[in-house]
């Protein structure tokens, strides 16, 4: 087409790496010249300032007594089929297939399939675990082949999908990405509001649902605690983040604990950090490891899923086993002790961060993926 295609993007609105993806996307996407028009619950984290070429869409779901549950599903298909008519959309982007593919399905099927394209990108747990409930499975293996492309956010993404649904959809591999000019490297962080001079700081970041394992990163730093003087942050919200704080006063460390919540700065907090630690039972990529890697922190990572895919193990980062806490928190002592070791970890895991993940490099994946759909 002549003209840039106008895209809607859906996605979860929280701190979890689907819905960071899908903003970083339509920001990119919007700094380029694309119209981009974000169709969820509400104002997704990442967008919160204002940007030209971003409209926001909220999805109003309406009670009534005869429904035992808000039909969200079928509130956002309509919502998409409205801002479809209205702007003129050329695709729906949707991010996480259980339920914004299945509304997206039946936006296309209001408008027409010849008006209106579908991509749905998946990005771990709608397939790991929310697809694989008997509940879901046959309606996600629906989904996935009905798309007009479909994308997975990591290799291993991708070969679970094949292995657990054996899909007749092609599943591509775009991986996620980071933002180097927002990821960075920086000398002028708030250091001091969370660490004296002589502290190490340590940060985990996640939406603390078990598949985190986020209470691991309070045992791993208990034992860092006793070699290093150091801090933890806790950054994100989620069910298990009240069982780490409590397992943190079990363990002695209440007093170098500290629970930021969601934060719309996270850049700053990863960059004023010493080391990352993602203890997952497993990741379909990781995005918080890649986005402390582009701020020159060094990550200690789960070795189940996707990480292996931009961490290498002793070059750029480490991949332990999540359950492996003594060898989590030694990886951990030693590069936190060794400045000569922390210093090559951190330069070579930015230099891979930037050059093979950021947000050019796959941008224009997409972009490729969109003019394909649309042609």
């Amino acid at each position: 087409m002549s003209r840039l295609p106008v895209i809607g993007i859906t996605c979860y609105p929280t701190q979890g790496g689907s819905g960071v993806v899908a903003s970083e996307l339509g920001l990119s996407l919007a700094r380029r010249g694309y119209e981009v028009h974000f169709i969820t619950s509400e104002m997704p984290l990442r967008l919160r300032r204002y940007e030209a070429n971003i409209y926001f869409h909220p999805v109003e779901a309406v009670t009534y007594p005869v429904f035992q549950h808000t039909p969200y599903t079928l509130a956002l298909a309509t919502k998409m089929s409205e801002v479809a008519r209205r702007y003129g959309l050329d695709l729906l982007h949707v991010h996480y297939a259980i339920p914004h593919a299945a509304s997206a399905y039946l936006a296309r099927a209001m408008i027409g399939p010849d008006r209106l394209k579908m991509i749905t990108t998946l990005h771990g747990t709608d397939i790991t675990l929310v697809g694989q409930e008997p509940s879901y499975f046959e309606m996600t293996r629906f989904l996935i082949d009905e798309s007009d492309a479909v994308t997975a956010v990591s290799g291993w993404l991708r070969d679970e999908t094949v292995r657990v649904f054996g899909p007749r959809r092609e599943v591509e591999v775009i991986p996620n990405f980071v933002d180097p000019e927002r990821f960075r490297p920086r000398e002028d962080g708030p250091r001091a509001l969370f660490a004296k001079p002589d502290e190490k700081i340590v940060v985990h970041a996640s939406n603390f649902r078990p598949v985190k394992n986020a209470t691991h990163v309070v045992r791993v730093f208990a034992q860092i605690a006793q070699q290093v003087p150091s801090r933890l942050l806790l950054v994100g919200e989620g069910p298990e983040r009240p069982l780490c704080e409590q397992l943190a006063v079990e363990l002695g460390v209440a007093d170098r604990v500290r629970s930021l919540g969601q934060v719309e700065n996270l850049e700053e907090i990863l960059a004023l950090s010493d080391l990352c630690l993602l203890p997952s039972r497993h990741e379909s990529f990781g995005l918080v490891a890649l986005e402390a890697m582009a701020c020159g922190t060094p990550v200690v990572a789960t070795d189940r899923g996707g990480t292996s895919e931009f961490i290498e193990r002793g070059l750029t980062g480490f991949l332990c086993d999540p359950d492996d806490i003594a060898g989590m928190a030694a990886v951990s002592i030693g590069l936190l002790l060794d400045p000569a070791l922390h210093r090559q970890i951190r330069d070579d895991g930015l230099r891979e961060a930037v050059s093979r993940f950021g947000t050019p490099c796959i941008l224009k994946r997409y972009v490729d993926l969109y003019d394909r759909v649309l042609a």
